[in-house]
């Protein structure tokens, strides 16, 4: 590959590789805000045609400024393709990892330039969803971290900067606390799973979607909520495993939409309609809020502060 740009421009040409569903939807993200868009795939001469996308079977030759990787989420066959982009592209390229779950760590070890390897985390669908993790493997060269949160930004992408890797990044290990509380109260026969759903769509999801989860504390006012934390937070589901009627579910083979049982029956359910169904009120959602939350009235918007008592 030759070189398109110094290592500070902005970047403007982005390979994806790996054209499932999540590959896809990022390459489309992009193309749709003019970047130079290439998307890598075994499958590039079977694949419909993608707007604004160019579909390839191998590296092209001019190279990117980044590169983000989206194939399954296996160790060794992500490492390896990690080994092939850093032989082929120039020092200047950005190599970012889509995973959600492997340790950037042990995912970039033994390349010979980890300062410019990253992890860009996107949420399906990832076209429509807004925020993106951009992730420091604790190698990461700052400017790199920026350099890739700044074009998120001209894609239309809100982007998140963990400074140093943890595992499941922000996003996940907020997701996984609630479930993991909620499989419990489940298990225990206290409530349903219709009961979370319900709390989750009427309660939590518009409340945050408004004043966020931290901030909604300030505004309701801490001295009772540090009073119900003292009280709730012992009894809070154990940690240190996974929740054994879930764990038995998927080992049953009973993986949600697409085999037909989940947490809930979906017999005799559309699966494509479900899905096109969630996409389109989800993208009918974000529009909404997007307009609505265009701007602050003047002396609403607060400034985060930095609470810990011990830095670092």
């Amino acid at each position: 590959m030759t070189a398109s740009t110094s290592a500070s421009a902005p970047i403007r040409r982005v390979l994806v590789v790996g054209a499932g569903v999540m590959g896809i939807g990022i390459a489309k993200s992009f193309a749709d805000h003019g970047f130079d868009t290439d998307l890598l795939s075994r499958r590039a001469g079977s694949l419909a045609p993608i707007k604004g996308v160019r579909v390839v079977g191998d590296l092209p030759p001019e190279a990117p400024e980044l590169v983000i990787e989206s194939v399954p989420e296996e160790m060794e066959p992500k490492r390896a393709l990690f080994h092939r982009l850093e032989a082929a592209c120039p020092a200047t390229t950005l190599i970012a990892s889509n995973t959600s779950s492997l340790d950037l760590g042990r995912l970039f070890a033994g390349m010979k330039h980890r300062g410019r390897f990253l992890g860009a985390h996107y949420f399906q669908p990832a076209d429509v969803i807004p925020l993106v993790e951009i992730v420091s493997s604790g190698s990461t060269d700052p400017a790199a971290l920026e350099r890739t949160a700044d074009a998120m930004r001209r894609a239309g992408k809100d982007p998140i900067v963990l400074s140093r890797p943890i595992n499941g990044f922000l996003v996940n290990r907020l997701q996984h606390a609630i479930l993991h509380e909620s499989y419990y109260l489940i298990s225990r026969g206290i409530v349903t799973v219709e009961d979370v759903d319900n709390v989750a769509k009427t309660m939590l999801g518009p409340r945050m979607c408004i004043t966020g989860l931290i901030q909604q504390k300030d505004i309701s006012g801490l001295a009772v909520h540090a009073l119900a934390q003292r009280e709730i937070v012992p009894t809070l589901a154990p940690p240190g495993a996974a929740n054994a009627d879930v764990q038995a579910m998927i080992a049953a083979g009973n993986l949600g939409l697409g085999t037909g049982k989940g947490f809930y029956d979906w017999t005799g359910c559309d699966a494509k309609a479900v899905r096109e169904q969630s996409s389109g009120r989800l993208n009918a959602l974000l529009a909404f809020l997007k307009q609505t939350m265009a701007g602050d009235r003047p002396g609403t918007r607060p400034k985060g502060r930095d609470i810990r008592t011990k830095k670092g």
